[in-house]
C-alpha cells in the first residue's frame, strides 16, 4: 500500500462565517455529533449560535477536533454551519475514494493516529499543522471502491439495528406514559408525592456485612447508557469498603456527574456477588421499597429527557465536575401507582430488554466484523 501524508489524502476548508438568525436552524455543534455513528440526527440551536463557524456543505466530513477521543465524525446533512471546535474536512479525490473517505475518517486506524497528537489537559484538540503532517497507508483506488461497497453496506445493517434499539426504548417509555402518565403529571388521580418517599436514596452500608466475602465492583464505565450494569468484577471487601458507594441487588444506579448523567448511565443492579454490590462515589442510588415501588418502575423514570434535562438545570460545581445533587431526586414530584400496576409493567420491560439484548447482541458482531475489515486493510 502507498503511503501519504494527511493533507495529499483530505481539505481541511477552513471558510467561516458569523452566523446571522437563521443559521440557527443549519447549526451542527459537537453536541450533535455521536461516537460510533455516522449520520446526525440531532441539530439546529435555540438562538443564532455566537462567534464565527464553519460553513460547510452536504456530503462533507465533519471531525470533532477537540476531545478527539470522544471519537465524532459524520457526514454533513445538509448546507449550514458547523462548530469550531471541528474540521470540515473533503477528499482530494486523486487519492482517495469519496465513499471510502468518511469510514476511513471514522475509523479507529484514524482516529487512534489523530488522539494521540491532541495537545491541552482539560480540552485536548488536535491542530491542523500537527495532523496534515501524520502519514497514512491507503489501498489502490479500485480497492477502496470495492471497501466502500462493502463496509456501508454493513454501516446499513447496523444502523438499522441501531433503529431498532432505539425503537425499543421508545416503546417502553411510550408504555409508562399509556399506564402511568408521564412523569410529574397525575393522569390517573393516585396523587402526588416526590420520589424520595417512594425509595430509599443512597442507602447506608448494613453493619451486619459479611467482611471476609467478596463482592460486584461496578466502575462508571461498566455501566452503559441503556440500561446494562457489568457486574462480573468482583473485589474482595477490605479494598471496596471505605470510599465506594455501595448498593444492593435490585438498587437502581443513577449517574450524577457530567457528562455520564446527560448521557443516560444507570440501571438495575443485577447478579451481583453476595446480592451486594461497591462501585464509582459518582452514582445515586435508588433502593425499591418493598410493596411500595419497583426497581423497573424507577428506573425507567429516570430514563427520561425530561428527567435529565431538568436535573442538568440543578447540577452545581464547574467545568467538566458538574453533579446532580440528591436533593433533586428526593423532591422530584411524581405519581405513586399501585405495586401491582408497577410489576407487570417490570414484566414488559424485562421482555423488551431481553429483545433488545438479542439485537444488540447482533449489532455487536457486525461491529467486529466491520472493524476487522477496515484493520485488515488500512495499516
Amino acid at each position: 500500500m502507498a503511503k501519504y501524508r494527511f493533507d495529499q489524502i483530505a481539505i481541511n476548508s477552513t471558510e467561516k462565517k458569523k452566523p446571522v438568525e437563521e443559521d440557527r436552524f443549519t447549526y451542527l455543534g459537537l453536541e450533535h455529533l455521536d461516537s460510533g455513528t455516522l449520520k446526525v440526527t440531532r441539530f439546529g440551536s435555540e438562538v443564532a449560535p455566537i462567534g464565527e463557524k464553519l460553513v460547510m456543505h452536504k456530503g462533507d466530513v465533519l471531525f470533532g477536533k477537540r476531545r478527539a477521543y470522544q471519537k465524532k465524525v459524520a457526514i454533513a446533512p445538509f448546507d449550514g454551519i458547523f462548530s469550531a471546535h471541528g474540521m470540515v474536512l473533503r477528499p482530494k479525490e486523486d487519492v482517495i475514494d469519496k465513499d471510502f473517505f468518511p469510514l476511513f475518517i471514522s475509523s479507529d486506524y484514524f482516529l487512534d493516529a489523530a488522539i494521540k497528537i491532541s495537545v491541552g489537559s482539560l480540552s485536548p484538540t488536535i491542530n491542523w499543522r500537527d495532523l496534515k503532517k501524520l502519514e497514512f497507508e491507503l489501498p489502490d483506488m479500485d480497492t477502496q471502491r470495492k471497501l466502500a461497497e462493502v463496509l456501508w453496506s454493513i454501516n446499513d445493517t447496523m444502523e438499522a439495528y441501531k433503529r431498532l434499539i432505539s425503537a425499543t426504548d421508545e416503546l417502553v417509555k411510550s408504555q409508562f406514559i399509556e399506564r402511568f402518565g408521564k412523569p410529574g403529571t397525575d393522569p390517573f388521580r393516585w396523587g402526588l408525592t416526590t420520589l424520595g418517599k417512594c425509595c430509599e436514596l443512597n442507602p447506608r452500608k448494613p453493619k451486619g456485612i459479611n467482611t471476609d466475602d467478596s463482592y460486584s465492583f461496578v466502575a462508571m464505565p461498566s455501566v452503559s447508557e441503556d440500561g446494562r450494569i457489568d457486574a462480573s468484577v468482583e473485589r474482595p471487601y477490605s479494598e471496596v469498603c471505605k470510599g465506594f458507594t455501595y448498593f444492593a441487588e435490585n438498587d437502581v444506579l443513577f449517574a450524577k456527574i457530567t457528562p455520564c448523567m446527560e448521557n443516560g448511565k444507570g440501571g438495575v443492579a443485577k447478579g451481583l456477588k453476595n446480592g451486594v454490590g461497591f462501585g464509582s462515589t459518582e452514582f445515586h442510588v435508588l433502593r425499591p421499597i418493598k410493596g411500595v415501588s419497583d426497581p423497573y418502575w424507577l428506573y425507567i423514570i429516570t430514563m427520561f429527557s425530561k428527567f435529565r434535562s431538568d436535573a442538568e438545570k440543578v447540577m452545581t460545581g464547574t467545568g467538566g465536575q458538574r453533579r446532580v445533587p440528591i436533593t433533586y431526586l428526593s423532591e422530584y414530584s411524581i405519581t405513586l401507582p399501585p405495586i401491582e400496576l408497577q410489576e407487570q409493567f417490570a414484566v414488559f420491560v424485562r421482555q423488551s430488554d431481553k429483545s433488545k439484548f438479542e439485537l444488540e447482541q447482533a449489532l455487536s458482531e457486525l461491529t467486529a466484523t466491520y472493524k476487522r475489515i477496515i484493520a485488515e486493510n488500512l495499516g
